[in-house]
Parts: structure tokens; sequence; C-alpha cells
């Protein structure tokens, strides 16, 4: 198994509202050449969490990062009129923590951290760092 060290949130950068899931942006990475979807899990709208590619498997969601990381992508981040924004339901904030508590389980040396960690984007419009402060190590 991979030695994991950071556990990465994204957000797919897609309107708010609109429903999307692991199968549609394995499509839309394909489009770009990819070998398949480049995050290991997806949260969509109702909480649902979809599995992407398998964690033995390195991502292709954070450059220079992938080696040692599991890439989690949440449906939204974009409000109506197409700008950065914290678009989360209820369901995804509640599937996240679910989900970012498991990992850590498995993963207890690994630090949550947003993809603007390491890029110069908003995803995934919010501060994950701080929101789960209480889970890092």
């Amino acid at each position: 198994m991979r030695k994991i060290t950071l556990l990465i949130v994204h957000c797919s950068a897609t309107p708010e509202g609109k429903d999307y899931g692991a199968a549609d942006i394995d499509r839309w990475h394909r489009q770009k050449g990819w070998s398949q979807i480049g995050y290991h899990y997806v949260i969509r709208l109702d909480g649902t969490i979809e599995r992407g590619r398998p964690e033995s498997v390195v991502g292709a969601h954070c450059q220079y990062h992938n080696r040692h990381s599991i890439g989690i992508c949440y449906v939204g981040g974009l409000s109506g009129d197409g700008k950065p924004a914290d678009t989360r339901t209820s369901a995804q904030r509640t599937a996240l923590l679910h989900l970012l508590k498991s990992l850590h389980e498995r993963y207890p040396l690994a630090v949550i951290v947003g993809h603007n960690t390491f890029a110069h984007k908003f995803c995934p419009c919010f501060d994950a760092t701080a929101e789960y402060a209480a889970l890092q190590p």
C-alpha cells in the first residue's frame, strides 16, 4: 500500500444544485486524456459517497502530491452565477466528515487540506484545514 500523508479535499467546480457523479467526472477526465477519474472519492449532493480510483492507485488530483495522497471531491463549488462558493449541502457536509474520519482512522498521520493549499485555486471553496482541525494528527 502507498504511504498516505495527505487527504486532499476538492470541489468539482460545477454549479450549485447540479448533481454529478463519479461516472460523469470519470468521463470528463478521460476526455482530457487521463486514464480514469483523478479522485479516489466523489460526494454527490445527496451525500452519497462514490468511489473513483482505488486507494491503492496513485491519483491525478494535485500536482506533486498525488503519490502520497487520497483525493476527495464534493460536487459543487460554484454559485448559480459561476463564482467560487462553498455550496456543500448538509448531506455533503455530513458525508465528507464521515469519510474523512474513516480515512483518518486508516491513515492516522495524514493531514487534511484543501486543494488550494497547493494550487492557486479556490478549490474546495472553504478552509478544509480549519474545518477539520479536530481530526488533524
